[in-house]
C-alpha cells in the first residue's frame, strides 16, 4: 500500500520531472519535486501552523487558567479545553507540519535508498518515458548518490531555523501555578534541539538526494511560516489565526 500511494507515484514524478528538464539535472528535479509536494500538502500544513499561531497568542491566558485553578486538576482541564473550543485550537498541532509529511519523506527516502537505476525504474509507469540511467551529478558539482555533511549540516541548521520560529514567544504571565508546562510546550522544546540533530544525523548517512529534498522542503516551510505568522493590520493575532 505505501509502494502504490507514496513510493511509486514518487519516484515516477521525479523520473517525469528529471525527463522534462533542459540537461536532465536531478537537483533541479528534486526541487520542482519537493515544492509539487508542498503544494499537495499546503491546506493542511496551513491549518495546522495557523492553530500553532493562535496557541502561542492563548499562551497568557492558559497561564491565568493554571493560575486560578492551580489546585484544581478537573476545572483547570475543563476551562483549559473550553479555551481552546472557543479559539479553534488544538494544542497538539505542533507537530502535525512533520507527521503530515512524513510518508513522502520515507517515500523520497527509499527512492535514494534504491537507487535510480535497474530494477527501480522497471516501477516507472508505461506512459512516463523510462531513461536508460539517471544522472546523479547535479548543478555541474554535486554528487546526489553520495553522502555529503555540508547538506546534511545546511538541513539540520534549517529544522532549528524552523522549529525556532515556532518556540520564541513566551508566556506573558509567571506565577507559582504555571510551572508545568503544557504538552505543547514541552514538544516544541524537545523539537528545537532533536529534530535538527535527527536530521543531520539521517541525512549524513544517506545520498545526499534526501538531504536536499529535506532542505528544499524545510526552507519552504519557512517561508510559509513567515507568511502564516505574520500581523494582519486591524485584526487580532487569534482571530487571524483561527479564521
Amino acid at each position: 500500500m505505501f509502494q502504490t500511494f507514496f513510493y511509486q507515484p514518487i519516484l515516477n514524478l521525479l523520473v517525469f520531472l528529471y525527463n522534462i528538464i533542459p540537461g536532465n539535472d536531478l537537483g533541479v528535479a528534486i526541487i520542482l519535486l519537493t515544492i509539487i509536494i508542498k503544494l499537495i500538502l499546503l491546506p493542511l500544513s496551513k491549518k495546522s501552523l495557523q492553530s500553532q499561531k493562535a496557541l502561542q497568542d492563548l499562551q497568557p491566558k492558559i497561564e491565568e487558567i493554571k493560575n486560578k485553578y492551580k489546585d484544581k486538576k478537573e476545572e483547570m482541564s475543563k476551562a483549559m479545553m473550553q479555551l481552546y473550543k472557543e479559539n479553534k485550537v488544538n494544542p497538539l498541532s505542533s507537530c502535525l507540519p512533520l507527521l503530515i509529511q512524513m510518508p513522502f519523506l520515507f517515500a523520497v527516502f527509499r527512492v535514494f535508498r534504491n537507487g535510480l537505476n535497474g530494477e527501480s525504474l522497471n516501477l516507472v509507469y508505461s506512459f512516463i518515458y523510462k531513461p536508460d540511467s539517471i544522472h546523479y551529478i547535479s548543478f555541474g558539482f554535486l554528487n546526489l548518490s553520495e553522502k555529503n555533511i555540508v547538506l546534511a549540516i545546511l538541513a539540520g541548521a534549517a529544522q532549528f531555523w524552523q522549529a525556532k520560529m515556532m518556540s520564541t514567544k513566551k508566556p506573558a504571565i509567571k506565577s507559582d501555578g504555571s510551572k508545568d508546562e503544557s504538552m505543547a510546550a514541552i514538544m516544541n522544546k524537545q523539537m528545537l534541539y532533536f529534530m535538527p540533530v535527527l536530521t543531520v544525523m539521517i541525512a549524513a548517512q544517506f545520498p545526499a538526494g534526501l538531504a536536499l529534498y529535506w532542505l528544499v522542503t524545510t526552507l519552504l516551510t519557512v517561508v510559509q511560516q513567515l507568511y502564516l505568522m505574520r500581523k494582519p493590520k486591524g485584526n487580532s493575532p487569534i482571530e487571524s489565526a483561527a479564521s
